[in-house]
C-alpha cells in the first residue's frame, strides 16, 4: 500500500487493517479517523495548527480481541514511532514503579532507531560498494614501492614489477566478480573493525537515572579497533555495517526523530483499567490515583527532557486499552477522562470469528504453522471441516474457562500439532492432513476433562 499520506484515507486504512485483523469495525474506524486528523492538522493554517489537539482513544474490551494489534498495525502502516507500555508498571511509583517520563524517553529512542534504520537502508547500496572496495583492497593489496621506507634522500622510488598488473582494471574487476558470485566465500581475511566496549555497570536505582537522562553505556563506553580473522561473507557484512554507520548523519537523524516523535508518535497505554479507581486505604493500591495524576501532564501535553533534547507531548496520540471487568472508564479521574474523548468498545470473539481468524488474514495461524513445517520438508494441510472444529473448540474452551480471546487458538493449535512438530525432522517429504477426526482425537477428551484442560488449554 502507498505510504503517501494523501492516499491514506480512513477507508483505505481500514481496508489495510482488515487484511490482518478480523472484525472490530468500530475500533478501526476510530483509530483511522484519529490518524487522518493528524494529516489534516498539518494542512491547516499555522496559527491554528498548534491549537488542534489529538483525539485520544480508550478501547474497551476483553483480552485477545485485537486492541494492541490494531494500534501496532496502524503505526507500522504509517511508519510512526510506536510504544506499548503497561499502565500497571507505574502502579507503585515511589516504591518500585517507573517514572512516567520514561514513556517519552522510550518513544524517542524508538523514533531514533526507526529513522536511523531508514537512513541506513537508503544508503545500503553505497555502503555495500564501499565495503567491497575495502575488501578488494585487502584481497589485492597495493604493492609497496621498493625501498619506500629505507631509500636514501633524493633517490627516486622504484616501482615494483607487478604495479602495472595491479593497476589494470581487468584484474580488480575479475576479483570483484568472483566476490559477488560467492566464489571466494571459503576464504578468510583479517580485517580491522571498531568494537564498542562497555564495562559491567550495576544499576540499582532506575528512577533516579531516568531523571538525569544519562546513558551509562555512552558515558563509560569506549570504542576500540581490533583485528579479526573472519570468512569473506562475514567480513563483507561487518565492513558494510561500518560503512553504513559512516554514511548516517546522526544530527539529522536526531532532529527528524524528535520531530516524528512529537508529531507522529503513538503511545499505547495497556491495562489502563488496572489504575482506575480511587485511592484505597488498604492493600497495594495506594498509588492508583497518584499514577493517573502522574500520567495526566504527559497526556495533556508537557515538555520532557531526554538525552536528545526536550520533547513536547502535545501532539502525541495516546490510545488506552483495558478490559474494565471490575472498574469502568468513569472510575478514572475526571481530568484524565477528559483527555480521552473517544471511547470504543470491542466485541468478544465467537467461533465464527475464530474461523475467520484461522483462514482470512495473510498471517493466519494455519499459514504460519504450514510455513514452519515446510522448513522441515513436511507439507501441512488443514481440511476446512477441521478448521471449523478448531474454531468451535476454542470458543468452547473460552466459555468454560477464562476468556482469553484469540490467544486461545495458539494453545489449541500447539496442543493439536505437538506430535507433528516433534517428529517433523524424521517426516521429511511427507504430507500431513489435519482432519476433523484428528482434531477430535487430540482435543475432545482434553476439553471434557475440565480439571486437566484448565492447566493445558
Amino acid at each position: 500500500m502507498s505510504k503517501d499520506p494523501r492516499a491514506l484515507t480512513p477507508r483505505a486504512i481500514v481496508d489495510e487493517l482488515d487484511r490482518y485483523i478480523v472484525g472490530q469495525k468500530a475500533a478501526k474506524r476510530a483509530v483511522t479517523i484519529a490518524l487522518r486528523n493528524r494529516w489534516r492538522r498539518q494542512q491547516v493554517p499555522e496559527h491554528l495548527r498548534d491549537e488542534i489537539a489529538p483525539k485520544n482513544i480508550i478501547m474497551i474490551g476483553p483480552t485477545g480481541v485485537g486492541k494492541t494489534e490494531i494500534a501496532r498495525r496502524l503505526a507500522k502502516l504509517v511508519q510512526a514511532p510506536f510504544l506499548k507500555v503497561e499502565a500497571s508498571k507505574f502502579t507503585e511509583v515511589g516504591y518500585v514503579g517507573r517514572d512516567v517520563d520514561s514513556i517519552v524517553r522510550d518513544l524517542v529512542e524508538i523514533s531514533v532507531k526507526l529513522v536511523k534504520d531508514e537512513e541506513t537502508a537508503a544508503g545500503r547500496s553505497r555502503a555495500r560498494q564501499a565495503a567491497e572496495e575495502r575488501l578488494l583492497a585487502l584481497l589485492l593489496p597495493r604493492p609497496q614501492p621498493a625501498g619506500a621506507t629505507t631509500r636514501e634522500p633524493g633517490r627516486p622510488i622504484e616501482l615494483p614489477a607487478n604495479m602495472a598488473e595491479y593497476e589494470m582494471p581487468s584484474t580488480r574487476d575479475k576479483l570483484r566478480e568472483l566476490l559477488r558470485d560467492g566464489k571466494l566465500d571459503d576464504r578468510t581475511v583479517e580485517i580491522e573493525v571498531t568494537e564498542q566496549h562497555n564495562p559491567a555497570v550495576q544499576i540499582f536505582s532506575q528512577a533516579g537515572l531516568e531523571e538525569m537522562g544519562i546513558n551509562l553505556k555512552e558515558l563509560f563506553g569506549r570504542s576500540q579497533k581490533t583485528r579479526r580473522k573472519v570468512r569473506i561473507p562475514d567480513a563483507l557484512a561487518l565492513l558494510q555495517q561500518e560503512e553504513a554507520g559512516k554514511l548516517v548523519d546522526m544530527d539529522k537523524v536526531v532532529k527528524e526523530a524528535v520531530h516524528r516523535a512529537e508529531n507522529s508518535g503513538i503511545v499505547f497505554l495497556d491495562e489502563i483499567d488496572k489504575i482506575a479507581g480511587r485511592e484505597s486505604a488498604h492493600g497495594p493500591d495506594v498509588s492508583r490515583e497518584g499514577v493517573q495524576r502522574d500520567l495526566l501532564p504527559i497526556v495533556e501535553g508537557s515538555t520532557v527532557t531526554t538525552k536528545y533534547g526536550t520533547v513536547k507531548t502535545d501532539h502525541v496520540l495516546f490510545i488506552a486499552a483495558g478490559a474494565f471487568h471490575v472498574s469502568k472508564p468513569s472510575d478514572l479521574i475526571p481530568e484524565l477522562q477528559g483527555r480521552f474523548p473517544i471511547r470504543v468498545e470491542l466485541e468478544a470473539l465467537g467461533d465464527a470469528d475464530f474461523l475467520r481468524i484461522l483462514t482470512e488474514p495473510e498471517n493466519s495461524l494455519t499459514r504460519q504453522y504450514a510455513a514452519l513445517l515446510d522448513t522441515e520438508g513436511v507439507k501441512l494441510t488443514f481440511a476446512p471441516e477441521a478448521v471449523a472444529e478448531i474454531a468451535r473448540m476454542a470458543a468452547m474452551a473460552n466459555a468454560r474457562m477464562q476468556n482469553i480471546g484469540a490467544r486461545r487458538l495458539h494453545t489449541i493449535l500447539e496442543r493439536l500439532l505437538d506430535e507433528v512438530s516433534f517428529e517433523a525432522p524424521e517426516m521429511k517429504g511427507r504430507e500431513v492432513i489435519v482432519t476433523v477426526d484428528y482434531v477430535r482425537e487430540r482435543l475432545v477428551k482434553l476439553l471434557e476433562d475440565e480439571d486437566l484442560s484448565k492447566y493445558i488449554l
